[in-house]
């Protein structure tokens, strides 16, 4: 693509040769001239203008003389990112159902879906145009998929899930199985399953991480937001209530019916136990425990511990326990 019509399509605004082409992304350290580089630290400038890159994404303390074209926006890794899905645009796999797929007679398949090798598509499904299902998918009855999702090899979609537009789903994941919900017999110490009747449902714009699990809710609905990003091995409980534009990172478990209100960050590792709010904004770090009924509020306020608490309690904590061990 050409750096003229790249830069519009970014809203950067472009210093030097706007005809120059390139057809990639690269780091500093592996660009060709053909590769787009990109900066936002300023003392990392000089290294990118030294690459073999064609030209830099970078912030708006760059110079406007350089001997490279320079694509300069207010958040240069925002606009590199939209950049690489412009030239990297990968080719989808032609519209229809493989010969070794299983659609049953009742499902509803709009135009533009491909359906991959061994693929199973249960009664009462229906898909919608421009999706993508990738090899050995099993997709439950009843389960509804909006337009121009993609659904990769080995997920399984349980009866009761909705998923709506443009939701990626990694590889192995699994949509809507059984909370765990058990009832203790008091008298013989047995549990009993407690009925999970819920649904799943997952908003527009959402992407799920390999292996990971979402359970549908007991009786009400599991709800997955829109924009939210769930990375490779996390666990969403039955009834839980996750927000828009939420980020939530690999090895996190939520228990059940907590809420995450809308644009919390996550961190690795994190448990969650039930009945847990996490107010607007507000962020986990890694590692961190909250235990059942906890409600944290304080948008931009970063909670670390278990129990998490403000970071700046954890660290004043840490002094403290320090120099009781030195006075030992």
């Amino acid at each position: 693509m050409k750096l003229g019509t790249l830069a519009r399509q970014i809203r950067a605004l472009l210093v030097g040769d706007g005809e120059l082409e390139v057809s990639g992304v690269a780091s500093i350290q592996s660009a060709t001239a053909r590769d787009l580089v990109f900066v936002d630290d300023e003392k990392h400038y000089e290294r990118a203008l030294k690459s073999g890159g064609g030209a830099v994404v970078v912030g708006e303390f760059a110079g406007a003389a350089s001997e490279k074209p320079l694509l300069i926006a207010r958040q240069p890794r925002l606009a590199f990112a939209r950049a690489a899905a412009l030239l990297l645009r990968q080719e989808t796999p032609p519209a229809g159902i493989h010969r070794s797929a299983v659609v049953d007679a009742t499902a509803k398949v709009d135009d533009g879906v491909a359906i991959g090798a061994h693929a199973a598509i249960s009664c009462d499904v229906s898909i919608g145009s421009g999706t993508i299902v990738g090899a050995g998918v099993f997709i439950g009855a009843g389960v509804r998929i909006g337009r121009g999702c993609v659904i990769h090899a080995n997920v399984s979609i349980y009866p009761g899930t909705r998923l709506a537009d443009r939701v990626i789903v990694h590889a192995g994941a699994v949509l809507g199985s059984d909370g765990f919900g058990y009832v203790r017999d008091e008298q013989t110490g047995k549990y009993e399953k407690f009925p999970q009747l819920g649904t799943l449902d997952i908003g527009d714009d959402v992407e799920i991480g390999a292996n990971s699990t979402l359970d549908r809710g007991a009786l009400d609905a599991t709800v997955i937001k829109r924009g939210t990003k769930i990375d490779n091995l996390v666990h969403v409980g039955h009834n839980v209530q996750i927000g828009e534009d939420i980020v939530i990172a690999a090895q996190t478990g939520i228990s059940g019916s907590s809420v995450l209100e809308d644009g919390v960050v996550v961190a690795g590792q994190i448990g969650i136990a039930d009945h847990v709010r996490i107010e607007k904004g507000a962020i986990l770090g890694a590692q961190s425990g909250i235990p059942t009924g906890k409600v944290l509020r304080g948008s931009g306020i970063l909670f670390w511990g278990t129990p998490a608490r403000p970071i700046r309690q954890y660290l004043k904590e840490l002094a403290v326990l320090a120099r009781l061990a030195k006075g030992k």
